[in-house]
């Protein structure tokens, strides 16, 4: 007789790696052709595993590209159509998406990974992520929205399901096993995401909270918003077609291509904010590592910079405040209104142990000096240059690093070097 696998046949089990986590993306065939480059731009065939679950039959797709996950039609559900009452008709299919991805997916899985068809997700720091848990206990991994609204209209305990979620091996079988019950308990839920939050508490779990996952459910600009990212490691991004291109000078398609450069380079660094002074100049700088640079004609505290600059707006109103974070408002303050720079490109060469990112500014800031600084403008830098170690200690618990101005801003360019904060530095 064959054994089943479980979690627990391993009696020492291997650090968490690529292989054992499975990936469940919901899609829809009618729509996929506008949205499968989010997904090819982190997948990774023969090496991510799992499926793409599509409402029908791609025909228009066909031949299938080996870029895109292996293809599955959902499994019919019209049987539950007595107990479709939701005002999103496809919310079951979507939630059924779990049990599918745990039958064809098991043997040496650890971990269950679901998301969206226009969700873009951070691989290596997934695996990062998830070898922190146990994946033998009952884990439900996620976040919340990044607006109040969405979160009070549903649940501040349910993950978004188009930021992705992770559920450990244990918890997706327990859901499997009792997932057409739980269908037929909560008929009014509106959306899949809704029902499984609902599906997980019924079974004793709670929401494990992770930063790095994010809905996006926010309009416009956002790189305020990802200037100033919180302190952990980027897990996903969604709604990306909902907002404007995340750099300038790009498209959506190109901008999602250019982050994903600096992410090959190191993405335990992508989006992790650094803060220097310039004292000379009384300058702030503040790095968002392979997205932007910002320099500031003050000095400015960091508990001040990582707050975002409201560049962008509320994904629904209805709720004060509007957000689930802390916000600072545009300014026109030339002490306060930084210069902005956004990643260009990374050196293929390392300079020693350090590899160089550039930043270039795409507008003039339009102010006068900050008289702060004794008039001393940055209006002249339209290049920041970023050395950052090839190898540097992650984890929990880990500091922000800290930098230096090593190029006195001189012509028309700077230098920045990140290294570990010394034990007792500082930043002020």
């Amino acid at each position: 007789m064959n054994k089943k696998w479980t979690p627990n046949s391993n009696p020492s089990p291997s650090p968490t790696n690529i292989t054992h986590i499975a990936f469940g993306v919901l899609g829809s065939s009618n729509t996929w052709g506008n949205k499968k480059w989010y997904i090819e731009s982190w997948w990774n065939p023969n090496v991510t595993r799992g499926f793409l679950f599509l409402d029908k039959v791609p025909i228009e797709h066909l031949p299938w590209p080996q870029t895109s996950p292996r293809v599955r039609i959902s499994e019919d559900t019209s049987r539950f159509k007595d107990y479709n009452r939701h005002r999103t008709p496809f919310a079951i299919r979507l939630l059924y998406g779990v049990k599918e991805i745990f039958r064809a997916e098991n043997r040496g899985v650890r971990w269950y990974v679901l998301a969206d068809d226009d969700t873009i997700i951070f691989i290596d720091n997934l695996v990062t992520v998830l070898s922190r848990y146990d994946h033998e206990k009952y884990f439900y991994i996620g976040s919340n929205a990044e607006c109040v609204v969405s979160n009070s209209g549903y649940s501040f305990e349910m993950a978004f399901g188009g930021a992705g979620y992770a559920l450990s091996y244990p918890l997706a079988e327990a859901l499997a096993t009792n997932l057409d019950v739980c269908i037929k308990r909560y008929p009014f839920l509106f959306g899949s995401d809704h029902m499984l939050q609902a599906c997980v508490a019924d079974l004793g779990v709670s929401l494990t909270h992770e930063k790095g996952f994010h809905q996006i459910d926010l309009r416009g600009d956002i790189s305020g918003f990802l200037s100033s990212h919180p302190q952990s490691p980027i897990l996903s991004l969604h709604h990306v077609d909902a907002v404007d291109p995340i750099f300038p000078s790009l498209n959506r398609y190109e901008s999602v291509n250019h982050v994903m450069k600096a992410a090959k380079a190191d993405e335990s660094l992508l989006l992790q904010q650094s803060v220097c002074f310039f004292k000379q100049y009384n300058w702030t700088f503040s790095i968002s590592w392979g997205y932007s640079a910002h320099i500031y004609e003050s000095i400015i505290p960091p508990s001040f910079l990582q707050r975002p600059i409201e560049t962008f707006a509320q994904w629904r109103k209805g709720a004060w405040p509007p957000y689930m974070f802390n916000v600072r408002p545009h300014s026109n303050n030339p002490c306060e209104a930084p210069h902005i720079f956004f990643f260009d490109s990374v050196d293929q060469e390392p300079i020693g142990n350090y590899f160089v990112t550039k930043y270039i500014r795409k507008s003039a800031r339009g102010l006068s000096a900050c008289s702060l600084s004794g008039n001393h403008s940055a209006d002249y830098i339209s290049t920041i240059r970023v050395l950052s170690r090839i190898k540097r200690n992650g984890g929990v618990g880990r500091r922000r690093d800290c930098c230096d101005v090593v190029g006195v801003p001189d012509m028309n360019a700077t230098a920045i070097k990140l290294r570990a904060c010394m034990s007792e530095e500082i930043v002020a």
